[in-house]
């Protein structure tokens, strides 16, 4: 039995072995076919038909290569037509081809690539751009070159990179034209900027120079002057040649064409004059090529090739690389056993009939093989490394960034999705971390439209006669801020000569009307008037507008042209009266600890005394007369009293240290009490009205309500609206218990305002938030940046200053402080010195009594062991308090004394 199963397996293992075998031995053919789809007479067309034919013509010269097979290519003609490029795919699929190089056309690759799923033979295209081709629909669809995504991420970091925000697109309006506008709005979306306005041209037998004027008329009128401009070769010189007429190629213009420019630019070194004249200062991109010496050397052919009378653009130097990418592919593909071999398609077969001879198409059975090893392939050609990514897309899309200049082009820098914009070749950059800050991003110096090298600003207002309706509040207080004339749309006050000044210093024109915004009974919510800003009712909105967190979200505010910040303003009392003010220096809490430490020093100090000093010796009543008096004598440093022992001076010394800060600091409040006006308030500050339940008052229509309620967590039941400087001052004097309220929370240009005429209340507290005013704009409007210079400008050159004390300089409180804060000295300030004095007086009692205990062991004296333990402890004890009361002997060091002094005299 297991003989059987042993010949059945050796029986297939050499059967499977001679199949694998024939495959790898049978399977080089001596001719493969290619195909390609072009269009002859176009700009690409002419150059890569030469590269295409040099291309086979090498591979087949290189007999090692694919190892006696030869590659055979079938050129046909699509005339970029769809129509036409699909009959020309179907001819070719009839002659059992393997792959198709081509279109250069992406509407044409479009309908083709069904062709390609269906006969599962790979298209392999080396021009047609259009994002959308990479998608999963087309599985055999191979770009071999880099697609329009990158080049529209390359023209938006430029536009971002030049600090323009909106865009021009105009484009032919097909299937490439459409796709590339839309991935450009993607891309300016991750910028921050957008298109504007875009507009599409009819393709080539439907565009004419009518229509074409028709389009650039309207661009005209827009607002934005920088142009995108995605089309093809033929519809672009028309273009610039109507925009030259109509005076859009001079100055404040800027021109973005796609890589179609530099293709003709690179093909045809000698383009007419004329024509050279309508293009100068465009910005056009083209795919970089890193530099290698086989590209020089092909460079080299390539002028032989053609006489010099034709020019090698960047899409020669892919399609070259394309075809060997198919022979590496078709050389991996014979390695692996892949069988040239075609089947019929069943679905063909039930379409025969007629004279189109479907029958004649067939599946190429190992496409999938083919196009695996496509994908596969790791090779440099002359455009460098040729690789595809997990997206099918080749690695390291970079470009160039040119200027066109006199009769050619001029690079100015680099693009690469690796490092961004350049002027360093993106090669050299691969090597090093990817680095894409705005330091790191630059370009050469450019020369644009009219002849000039400053950067064009990009933007003008339109010339369809629209005004900018900028929205104004209504105040009804505080209108020396913004004052509405009544009856008219005619305002004024510190905020709008401001916003008059910033405009009139602009250097062009800008027109405007205020449009009134408010019912005039009350101040009107200035949140809604930023919203209407964002809904497009309003171009802009002037006057004393906090720029808050939340309206920074929805519009932008120009550079603040006022400072501001919430305050509480609260009503007080004076303290410099009284017959207690000596008592005010320090607080309750500061008086008894000062008071408690006297006392503990001095019974400190009698205790390390009391054994060997006389003058804390005596009677119970004269010793506690001298610890009270030695005590509080200290403060004076009139203690008459003398410290011998080494304990009980460390202790004074540390004591009267801090008797001499406690001294001065208390000399220097009362000073300032007596001879300068304090004020008091029951309100502190923030933390003060926060833990209170008192009304608080605040401006109607200002942010200090949605900052109150939902920043700081007030309840909205505790919140009274103010609409007048009198309602503050009347609100503030009848108090919480008559109905008024403890404080006013608004900002503090309102309040300085509010308090040059009201000398009863003060700012209490700090400022608790930090922002300003400014004038709101729609997100990314230009015009908030160029304001915000003018604005600058107006602080620096005074002017700024002289509007503010126009409006807002008049009588103020004089002699009395602007802020409240109360200067009584508190126990946090010298918690410190108190607690290094307690230490060294318990380490000083430690010390001594350390001494006493070893005194009472140490005595000859001692109880019986066998006594009992309550009154040894009570003998221990009355031990202690007879050593602590004893008088020490000091006969000894008396008579060492009159010895030294009886010594010196007979020296004498």
């Amino acid at each position: 039995m297991s003989a059987g199963v042993l010949l059945v397996f050796l029986f297939l293992l050499s059967g499977l072995c001679t199949r694998g075998y024939s495959r790898n031995v049978t399977s080089r053919p001596t001719v493969v076919k290619i195909g390609a789809i072009f269009t002859f007479d176009s700009t690409i067309g002419r150059v890569a038909k030469i590269a295409i034919e040099q291309a086979v013509k090498d591979v087949n010269a290189n007999s090692s290569f694919l190892r006696g097979t030869k590659l055979l290519i079938q050129m046909q003609n699509s005339n970029c037509s769809g129509f036409v490029g699909m009959v020309q795919a179907l001819k070719l699929m009839e002659t059992d081809i393997v792959a198709i190089l081509g279109p250069q056309s992406s509407v044409v690759a479009h309908m083709i690539s069904h062709v390609a799923n269906e006969l599962q033979t790979p298209l392999l295209t080396f021009a047609a751009t259009d994002p959308t081709l990479n998608s999963l629909q087309f599985p055999f669809f191979v770009r071999t070159t880099q697609s329009d995504l990158y080049q529209m991420a390359a023209i938006s970091e430029i536009v971002d990179h030049y600090g323009w925000k909106q865009v021009i697109t105009i484009y032919i309006d097909d299937d490439f034209g459409r796709n590339g506008v839309s991935s450009l709005n993607d891309q300016l979306a991750a910028k921050r900027c957008r298109i504007s306005y875009k507009v599409g041209i009819p393709p080539l037998f439907e565009a004419n120079q009518s229509s074409i004027m028709d389009v650039l008329v309207n661009v005209a009128l827009m607002e934005s002057r920088v142009v995108v401009l995605h089309v093809n070769a033929d519809i672009g010189f028309k273009v610039f040649s109507v925009a030259k007429h109509i005076g859009m190629m001079g100055n404040g213009y800027v021109w973005i064409a796609t890589d179609w420019l530099s293709s003709v630019l690179d093909s045809n070194s000698h383009l007419p004059s004329d024509t050279m004249d309508t293009m100068q200062g465009v910005i056009t991109l083209r795919q970089h090529t890193p530099d290698s010496n086989r590209k020089k050397a092909f460079i080299s052919k390539w002028s032989k090739l053609t006489g010099g009378s034709l020019g090698l653009n960047s899409y020669g130097l892919y399609v070259y690389d394309s075809v060997w990418l198919v022979a590496h592919a078709i050389n991996a593909f014979f390695d692996q056993g892949g069988i040239i071999s075609f089947s019929s398609d069943p679905k063909l077969q039930a379409s025969q009939g007629g004279s189109l001879h479907l029958e004649a198409m067939s599946i190429f059975d190992d496409g999938p093989l083919l196009l695996k090893n496509i994908m596969q392939s790791d090779f440099v050609g002359l455009t460098g490394q040729v690789k595809f990514d997990s997206d099918r897309s080749l690695i390291r899309p970079a470009y160039d960034v040119l200027n066109v200049i006199g009769s050619g082009s001029r690079r100015v820098g680099y693009w690469s999705n690796y490092s961004g914009l350049s002027t360093v070749p993106p090669e050299t950059l691969y090597s090093t971390p990817p680095n894409r800050s705005s330091t790191n991003r630059q370009l050469y110096s450019v020369i644009w439209p009219g002849e000039t090298s400053s950067k064009p600003r990009g933007w003008v207002f339109p010339n369809n006669g629209k005004q900018l309706s900028i929205g104004v509040p209504i105040r009804v207080s505080f209108r020396e801020f913004v004052s509405h004339v009544q009856e008219t749309d005619t305002f004024n006050g510190f905020s709008i000569d401001v916003f008059t000044a910033a405009v009139n210093l602009l250097p062009y024109a800008v027109p405007y009307r205020f449009v009134p915004f408010g019912d005039g009974k009350k101040n009107p919510s200035y949140t809604e008037l930023v919203n209407l800003v964002t809904a497009g009712v309003f171009d802009a909105a002037v006057g004393d507008i906090a720029i808050v967190t939340n309206r920074t979200k929805i519009v932008d505010f120009t550079q603040p042209y006022a400072s501001s910040g919430l305050v509480v303003v609260a009503s007080f009392r004076k303290l410099n009266s009284g017959a207690w003010a000596f008592l005010h220096p320090f607080s309750a809490r500061m008086w008894i600890i000062t008071s408690f430490s006297f006392i503990v020093v001095g019974i400190v100090v009698w205790i390390l005394e009391h054994r060997i000093n006389d003058e804390f010796r005596g009677p119970p009543k004269r010793q506690i007369i001298t610890v009270l008096w030695f005590s509080l004598s200290t403060l004076f440093f009139a203690h008459k009293e003398t410290t011998m022992s080494t304990l009980g001076r460390m202790v004074l010394i540390i004591w009267l240290f801090v008797v001499l800060i406690i001294n001065s600091s208390y000399t220097a409040s009362l000073t300032s009490i007596l001879t300068v006006q304090q004020l008091s308030s029951p309100v502190k500050g923030l933390e003060s009205l926060k833990k209170g339940d008192d009304p608080i008052g605040y401006q109607v229509g200002s942010f200090a309500e949605y900052y109150l309620s939902e920043e700081i967590g007030i309840p909205k039941s505790r919140l009274r609206s103010l609409g007048s400087p009198e309602e503050y001052a009347r609100a503030l004097k009848d108090g919480p218990k008559n109905g008024g309220v403890v404080a006013v929370v608004d900002e503090r240009p309102y309040i300085e305002l509010f308090l040059a005429s009201q000398c009863s209340f003060r700012i209490v507290g700090q400022e608790f938030t930090k922002s300003g005013w400014g004038f709101a704009f729609p997100r990314d409007s230009p015009l908030a940046v160029d304001l915000s210079t003018a604005i600058l400008e107006l602080s620096e050159n005074g002017e700024l200053q002289r509007i503010h004390d126009k409006w807002l300089i008049g009588r103020t409180c004089s002699s009395e402080t602007s802020e409240i804060d109360s200067n009584r000295l508190q126990l946090k300030s010298f918690w410190g010195l108190f607690l290094i004095c307690g230490l060294v007086c318990f380490i000083a009692l430690f010390i001594y009594f350390c001494k006493i205990f070893r005194k009472i062991y140490q005595s000859d004296d001692v109880e019986s062991v066998h006594s009992a333990s309550g009154s040894q402890r009570h003998g221990h004890l009355k031990r202690i308090i007879s050593l602590m009361d004893e008088k020490k002997d000091e006969s000894k060091s008396k008579n060492k004394k009159r010895k030294i002094e009886s010594s010196i005299s007979a020296d004498d």
